[in-house]
């Protein structure tokens, strides 16, 4: 059952009267969201809705609002390469906070626009598990480093920034305020 404030309307057809949810909503009217945690359950939902409207009007503008403290990088991105390779222009939206692999499919967007007191979040991929052998560790290591280079250039790429100036920013959080982001 939808909740009150996931419901757009309400409409009456031959079979009785149906709720909208909000969502088919902003569909309709080419717009997605990205809010919570980058998963790949939320990626996934994201990918067909991009390739679903590709569908519908390969030329027509996309507007992807983004609230959210990051996540996976793999899931992150495999959203980053369908963006990338569908025909339609994405706008990105920050709508709160884009930070970490959030803060990289905001700024891959063909247009991008900050709320007033939105914010972004750069910074190096985090190593989530440690332990194991040596050969473990410098296996996750190098993999980590590379990752680190892939992301630094993917960022680089659109912010119009040199690598050495991303990889800088990125050693550490590094957070933006929206018009610091402007302006970076």
């Amino acid at each position: 059952a939808l909740k009150p404030g996931e419901i757009s309307g309400i409409v009456e057809s031959t079979y009785g009267y149906h709720l909208i949810p909000i969502q088919d909503e902003m569909l309709s009217h080419r717009e997605v969201e990205l809010v919570g945690e980058v998963t790949p359950e939320t990626v996934n939902t994201l990918i067909r809705q991009l390739r679903y409207l590709q569908r519908q009007d390969p030329e027509g503008p996309i507007t992807m609002y983004i609230n959210s403290p990051g996540g996976s990088v793999d899931s992150g991105m495999a959203l980053y390469d369908v963006m990338q390779a569908v025909s339609c222009p994405i706008r990105t939206v920050c709508v709160g906070l884009a930070a970490s692999m959030a803060a990289l499919l905001f700024v891959s967007g063909t247009e991008r626009d900050m709320l007033p007191h939105s914010r972004l979040m750069i910074h190096d991929p985090l190593i989530l598990q440690t332990g194991g052998s040596a050969l473990k560790l410098k296996a996750v290591s190098d993999d980590l480093m590379e990752t680190r280079q892939i992301i630094a250039k993917v960022i680089a790429d659109h912010s119009g920034k040199s690598m050495e100036e991303i990889l800088a920013k990125t050693a550490s959080d590094s957070y933006f305020r929206a018009e610091e982001a402007v302006e970076f």
